[in-house]
């Protein structure tokens, strides 16, 4: 993924699409950073954790837009979610994460909202990367009430 990263950069760079080329440069920064920074491997797992932390803030960003009424931030930031979207691994449906947390219940038996921790633990280390976390934990909440 890291290599795919670098030539889409030159690819964009090349065809001039300067707005492909922004949310690229901005992620290989962003991964150069936690590399330094928090000597991490540069790895396609490091990537996936960048990649993620994007979209969550782009989509953050989306929601205070659309309040605002700025659909025309509301559609560029989306553009930059949609080129986000590429570096990550092709996400699981409602219906498959939904699956994968019955098994985990059947592992864990979870007795309560005490137990919210057992299980967002195992579904973080399963579904991480795969599955927006925030809807995970809303799952799992309805699952434990």
């Amino acid at each position: 993924m890291i290599e795919k990263l670098k030539s889409d950069m030159v690819s964009a760079m090349k065809s001039g699409d300067k707005e492909r080329l922004t949310v690229i440069r901005m992620v290989k920064a962003a991964v150069d950073l936690e590399h330094i920074d928090k000597k991490r491997e540069l790895n396609d797992e490091l990537l996936i954790d960048v990649v993620n932390k994007q979209v969550k803030m782009r989509k953050d960003s989306i929601a205070e837009f659309a309040k605002a009424n700025r659909t025309d931030l509301v559609e560029k930031t989306q553009k930059e979610v949609e080129i986000l979207q590429e570096y990550l691994p092709e996400q699981l449906s409602r219906e498959e994460v939904e699956e994968i947390i019955e098994k985990l219940f059947a592992e864990i038996k979870p007795v309560g909202q005490k137990d919210m921790g057992k299980v967002m633990k195992e579904a973080t280390a399963t579904l991480k990367g795969k599955a927006d976390m925030k809807d995970v934990s809303t799952i799992i909440k309805d699952k434990l009430q």
